[in-house]
């Protein structure tokens, strides 16, 4: 796929969300309620429709082949480029199956594993330091600063004598 491709694609793509919002958006109040304000559907649909005009100005722009992208005919992206794409999204993907099994914090520290020491190739001291560090730091934001608890899967058990202690 080229880049003139990809542009007019994502173009495309970004006018069908924005009619789609647009169309949602419409079945709330998209008007002014005397003695209230805008609609409870104005800020989504009108925000829609700017996303709309700026997806066919940019479809008008590749028709005239007025930028750089809308004339380039080089590859949009490189094996390679595709390779760390695809790795990210099956990674991700991993991430979110693994979120309802073994819960979020385990989830996270062996994203945060993955990434930080394969795919980014640091240290085993920066990857452990990062992957065991910030799992804590979102507990303790989340369930014990904000209140909120996060999914935790089959490691809940591991979770109560915590609980025991901070509430």
């Amino acid at each position: 796929m080229t880049v003139r491709t990809a542009e007019l694609m994502m173009a495309l793509l970004m006018a069908l969300v924005s009619v789609g919002l647009m169309v949602k958006s419409a079945e709330l109040s998209v008007g002014w309620i005397p003695e209230r304000g805008p609609g409870a559907g104005a800020w989504p649909f009108w925000l829609s429709a700017g996303m709309l005009a700026a997806s066919l100005v940019t479809v008008y722009r590749w028709y005239r082949r007025i930028t750089p992208e809308s004339r380039s005919t080089e590859a949009y992206m490189s094996k390679r480029a595709v390779a760390m794409v695809g790795t990210s999204v099956l990674a991700l993907t991993a991430l979110l199956i693994g979120t309802h099994y073994i819960g979020i914090y385990f989830s996270l520290m062996l994203f945060l594993l993955f990434f930080i020491r394969i795919m980014g190739r640091h240290s085993w001291l920066t990857a452990l330091a990062i992957s065991l560090l910030t799992p804590v730091v979102v507990f303790l934001l989340f369930e014990w600063g904000l209140t909120v608890p996060l999914p935790k899967g089959m490691s809940e058990p591991l979770f109560y004598p915590i609980y025991d202690l901070i509430y």
